[in-house]
């Protein structure tokens, strides 16, 4: 669920996610389509009209093309298989088993082909002394069935906090948790192994920007960690943090979910909303394959992710580009202001 932090920093991201729900359908495309050409792991849009709040995205490893989704709050036990190729629902699994989900916020797939969906939401940032993570087989057909799951409460060793990001390293099977605070959060490491029966305790191991979600990549050496207005991809070796770079993540509108494709040659960046569109974005090095010779890093430019952007080169000519420039103008003004008001009062 988005929670903007308190404070002059809280009232300028607000103001500035304001701005860029005024301009981001100036910048898109006049018509948005389901999909890239039908390909797979392309731009897309959600089509489903119950998935409203987007907040997690897995790429299946079962079923090419595919992702799996949620919402985040107020919906149930659910998860969803959504096609990249046309946007269209494939199937909806319910969880049995696992009690009235409360914030669900993240989703990933570990080594051993489980479904591993983070229930770890607390927006009053320390309500809730626990949090949970469900885990399922990944369904090997894909229709709509009931699946038990298994429940695991979760603890953080400095005590409780918010978080929307859950990431399972895909060779070791460890699962990770990053916070989201406004002042800067924390990447927690829990167990070799997940246990029933009683708490996991997750402790820090390292620190990480507002994060809103992440992922690892195919291959476990990366980490992608993304916030509202921007993203960084992190080496990872030895279950720690290393050098970091700047990933050209595309402006959304509620931006909320991320994920490598299976093959690790790009990002897909996902965004809450109805209709809420899919922005591909080819990684370093990722190139090959199906990247169509797009420049790497940089978003696919279909253009035809729900209402979000990722355009063309070029495309910022007219209503459009002006549209987003005028909220990036405005955004960095506020941001400005926010941080001369702290200053001042510091």
């Amino acid at each position: 669920m988005r929670s903007y932090p308190t404070g002059p920093a809280g009232r300028a991201a607000a103001a500035l996610a304001a701005a860029l729900v005024v301009a981001l359908p100036l910048s898109a495309a006049a018509g948005p389509a389901a999909a890239d050409d039908g390909r797979p792991d392309r731009d897309f849009t959600i089509e489903d009209p119950r998935i409203t709040e987007s907040s997690g995205l897995a790429a299946s490893r079962a079923h090419p093309g595919v992702y799996w989704t949620h919402n985040d709050s107020d919906d149930g036990p659910y998860v969803y298989a959504v096609d990249s190729r046309t946007g269209k629902t494939l199937a909806t699994i319910t969880m049995r088993g696992v009690g009235e989900p409360r914030d669900v916020e993240g989703i990933s797939i570990g080594p051993d082909g489980d479904l591993y969906v983070g229930d770890i939401g607390d927006n009053l940032d320390g309500t809730w002394d626990h949090v949970w993570i469900y885990r399922f087989p990944e369904p090997k057909t894909l229709r709509d069935a009931t699946v038990t799951a298994v429940q695991y409460d979760v603890t953080y060793a400095d005590g409780a906090r918010n978080a929307e990001a859950l990431m399972v390293h895909p060779k070791t099977g460890r699962a990770y948790i990053a916070s989201k605070n406004e002042d800067g959060g924390g990447l927690y490491e829990g167990p070799a192994k997940l246990t029933t029966g009683s708490p996991n305790v997750f402790r820090r191991v390292g620190e990480v920007p507002w994060v809103t979600d992440g992922a690892f990549s195919p291959d476990g050496t990366r980490l992608v960690l993304r916030s509202y207005f921007s993203a960084r991809e992190y080496a990872f070796e030895n279950g720690r943090l290393g050098e970091d770079r700047s990933v050209a993540a595309p402006f959304q509108r509620q931006a909320e979910s991320v994920t490598y494709t299976a093959d690790g040659s790009a990002l897909m960046f996902g965004s809450e909303g109805a209709r809420s569109g899919v922005v591909r974005v080819e990684t370093e090095g990722g190139g090959g394959g199906s990247g169509g010779g797009q420049d790497r890093g940089k978003p696919s430019g279909s253009g035809s992710a729900g209402d979000e952007t990722g355009g063309k080169e070029g495309d910022g000519d007219g209503e459009g580009g002006a549209g987003l420039g005028a909220a990036i103008v405005v955004g960095v003004a506020v941001l400005w202001f926010a941080f001369r008001r702290k200053r001042g009062r510091g």
